[in-house]
C-alpha cells in the first residue's frame, strides 16, 4: 500500500530542510565562540584602557598600539559575526522557501540554491575573519616575556 501522495512530498520536504538544520547548529556554535571572544577582548581593551591613564611616557606608546590591535581584532570578530548572522538567516530562509515551495507548489529549487550557496559563502567569510582574528592574537603574544625581547634571540645570560 503507497503512502499518499500529500504525505509522500511533506516527508521529503521535511528531509530537504534537516540539512539546513544541521548547518544552522553549527553557525550558532560558531556564533556563540565569536560573541565569547568579543567579550573578551572587551575586558581586556578596558583593563588596558585603565592601564593607559597610569602609563608612563615609556609606555604609553606600547600600550596605545596595543589598544589599537584589540580595536582591529574587535573589528574582525564583528565582521565574523555579521556575516555568521547573514549566514543564519539565509539557512532560515532557506529552510522557510521549502516549505512555503511545497504550500504553494512552486519550483524554488534554484532559489535554494543560490541561498544555500550564499549561506556557504557567508560562513567561510565569517570563519576567514575569525582566523585573521586568531593570527593576530597570536602575533601579538609575549608569555610574560618583556616586550624589547619579544621575537628576538634570547639575551645572553651573564
Amino acid at each position: 500500500m503507497n503512502p499518499e501522495p500529500l504525505l509522500t512530498d511533506i516527508t521529503h520536504t521535511i528531509q530537504l530542510a534537516i540539512a539546513p538544520v544541521f548547518l544552522l547548529t553549527a553557525v550558532g556554535t560558531t556564533l556563540s565562540v565569536f560573541s565569547q571572544r568579543l567579550s573578551r577582548i572587551v575586558d581586556r581593551a578596558r583593563r588596558v584602557e585603565a592601564m593607559l591613564a597610569a602609563a608612563t611616557p615609556e609606555r604609553m606608546e606600547a600600550t596605545r598600539k596595543e589598544l589599537q590591535t584589540l580595536s582591529t581584532r574587535a573589528s574582525l570578530i564583528h565582521l565574523a559575526l555579521t556575516f555568521g548572522i547573514s549566514c543564519a538567516i539565509m539557512v532560515c530562509l532557506v529552510i522557510a522557501v521549502a516549505f512555503v515551495g511545497y504550500l504553494l507548489n512552486a519550483r524554488v529549487g534554484a532559489g535554494l540554491a543560490v541561498l544555500f550557496i550564499l549561506a556557504l559563502c557567508a560562513y567561510v567569510v565569517a570563519l576567514l575573519c575569525y582566523l585573521r582574528e586568531v593570527f593576530m592574537a597570536i602575533q601579538n603574544l609575549r608569555f610574560g616575556l618583556p616586550h624589547e625581547t619579544h621575537g628576538g634571540p634570547p639575551d645572553p645570560v651573564a
